[in-house]
């Protein structure tokens, strides 16, 4: 089991309180660093911050928004961060993915029934076509009005850390989205947590790189962030993430487990090209890792130091969420010198359950259940696997306007995740994939989509795959693989541009492959290559409904 030793950590009632802490802690370190062009940068001191706070939440006030639902909706910004955190003071923050239509945006802002949106003003430009006049329009870029030295309401406001004072509405992969309410008690004790098993310090520095309205960023990569007096940086696009690496030197990244495999597949290639020819045979059939063993020390000394400088000279952790990683992507970065936190969690939860920490790693699970939370696997198979059911202060307290959906949700007192796990002796947990998405065969062997996927993620030439139910000769249910290759690594492998029928003959010994290391029932019977990427949602994990699954 995990070790008793812990982190210090303070456990705060709410974010008024964590971050007033972080101003008289480090009020002149930097809590944010923000890019205003030509090459220069603005840093907005821990100070700074909680005076804006002060000044914007008071605007608010004198908005009358008191207990009024407030949308935020932009890019990840500074802004963004501190519109959230004054709206969820004030009232209740209803966070909303920019990158929805204003269609969509304009139903949540009125399923939830908003009295002010805050937002980018381009954002709001598209959505006044859509909704009420007399909901109020905020710019997120909008100068904060100062306030008079002597008002005070938001230093004495009262805050109830137990009532509902952040909505977020679940974008999923099923296509249903449902409100999820939840209270500061419920995120500052994720954040008490996960501080006290990972280590953060006023001198690490985060570049904030996925959605800020889900709140596995928001929390882990903001708010937990802000709590230990470190430093965010915003990157500019997907596509500048390499650049915008090598401009903030991070030392920390909050990523998923689809751009950190991304990261694997391209060092690996930049690692194949570069070193001694003699070598390079290695890295082409076997992973870094594996080919790592067989190098000499200062060799791997060099690639090592190599590596670091292209990841901006500091790193040293990677925090995984959101879905299954490969154990041999964290084999990889661990033989490079980095750690890889793995862990598990869902928006109800606020989002963290279980993580791989500073007292216990195992590459293999996501990780032990963080202190304060308790799992139980509920009604295991013969193999010990079940329905993760989780309890603790960071749990939801249901959905929003939907009392039938909050009431199966739990049970026992227990939320029920609808994913499917089993736990070692020592606590680990190993993730097995989503109930719904389990492919059950004529003989009722369960086959989990998630665990074959993995597999041939695993493989240079496989950019994306997805796994589900498919018919086979005589209409018996199998095992069916959706692929789209990697074209890019495949021509520069085989030195041309790969015909159709290349193409599948590397995607059939891959297919291949994978069969012959799985008992027969797991088999992939038939697949499909794709010509283009699956559709995603925000967090880039692929979308198991609509298109994708035609």
């Amino acid at each position: 089991m995990i070790t008793k030793r812990l982190n210090k950590a303070t456990n705060y009632l709410n974010f008024r309180e964590l971050l007033y802490s972080s101003a008289q802690k480090y009020a002149k370190r930097p809590a944010f660093q923000i890019k205003i062009g030509n090459g220069n940068y603005q840093n907005i001191t821990y100070s700074q911050l909680k005076d804006e706070y002060r000044a914007l939440s008071t605007h608010f006030l004198n908005l009358h928004l008191f207990g009024k639902r407030i949308a935020v909706i932009g890019k990840n910004s500074y802004r963004w961060g501190l519109h959230y955190l004054c709206a969820a003071t004030v009232g209740v923050v209803v966070a909303i993915d920019h990158e929805l239509s204003p269609e969509d945006m304009r139903d949540f802002i009125s399923s939830a029934d908003c009295s002010a949106v805050c937002a980018d003003s381009e954002i709001l430009e598209h959505l006044k076509p859509f909704i009420k006049s007399d909901l109020l329009l905020l710019p997120l870029q909008e100068n904060i009005p100062t306030m008079p030295a002597d008002d005070s309401r938001i230093d004495t406001l009262s805050i109830n850390e137990n009532e509902m004072s952040i909505l977020i509405f679940t974008s999923g992969t099923t296509g249903n989205s449902k409100g999820v309410c939840l209270s500061q008690k419920n995120i500052c004790s994720n954040i008490f947590s996960t501080s006290r098993i990972v280590k953060i310090t006023s001198h690490d520095k985060t570049l904030s790189i996925l959605p800020l309205h889900h709140t596995y960023e928001c929390t882990l990569n903001c708010l937990l962030i802000l709590s230990r007096g470190a430093c965010i940086a915003y990157a500019d696009s997907l596509n500048a993430i390499r650049h915008n690496i090598q401009e903030y030197s991070p030392t920390i990244l909050v990523v998923v487990p689809a751009l950190l495999e991304l990261l694997d597949k391209r060092i690996q290639a930049t690692i194949t090209k570069g070193c001694p020819e003699k070598y390079q045979s290695k890295f082409k059939k076997a992973s870094i890792s594996e080919s790592f063993r067989n190098l000499p020390i200062l060799l791997r000394l060099v690639i090592r130091k190599k590596v670091k400088k292209a990841l901006g000279g500091k790193m040293y952790t990677f925090i995984v969420g959101a879905a299954d990683l490969s154990p041999t992507v964290v084999a990889d970065f661990q033989a490079l010198g980095f750690r890889v936190l793995q862990g598990y969690g869902l928006t109800e939860c606020a989002p963290l359950l279980a993580a791989n920490n500073d007292f216990y790693f195992n590459a293999r699970s996501t990780g032990v259940a963080i202190p304060g939370v308790e799992l139980i696997i509920d009604n295991p198979n013969e193999f010990g696997v079940g329905e993760i059911l989780a309890k603790g202060d960071n749990i939801m307290s249901g959905y929003y306007n939907d009392p039938v959906a909050t009431a199966n949700a739990f049970r026992n007192g227990f939320f029920r995740t609808g994913d499917l796990g089993c736990m070692d002796k020592d606590g680990a947990l190993y993730i097995k994939g989503r109930m719904k998405n389990v492919i059950i065969t004529a003989n009722g062997k369960n086959i989990y989509p998630e665990e074959l996927e993995a597999r041939l993620l695993e493989k240079t030439f496989i950019s994306e795959a997805l796994i589900l139910s498919g018919n086979y000769r005589h209409g018996e249910t199998c095992v069916k693989a959706k692929i789209f290759p990697n074209f890019k690594q495949i021509t520069e492998i085989i030195g041309h541009l790969p015909t159709k029928e290349e193409i599948d003959a590397i995607v059939k010994s891959i297919v291949d492959e994978v069969n012959n290391k799985m008992p027969s029932y797991k088999h992939i019977k038939v697949f499909e290559i794709l010509e283009k990427e699956f559709e995603k949602t925000t967090t880039k994990k692929i979308i198991r409904y609509g298109t994708n699954l035609a």
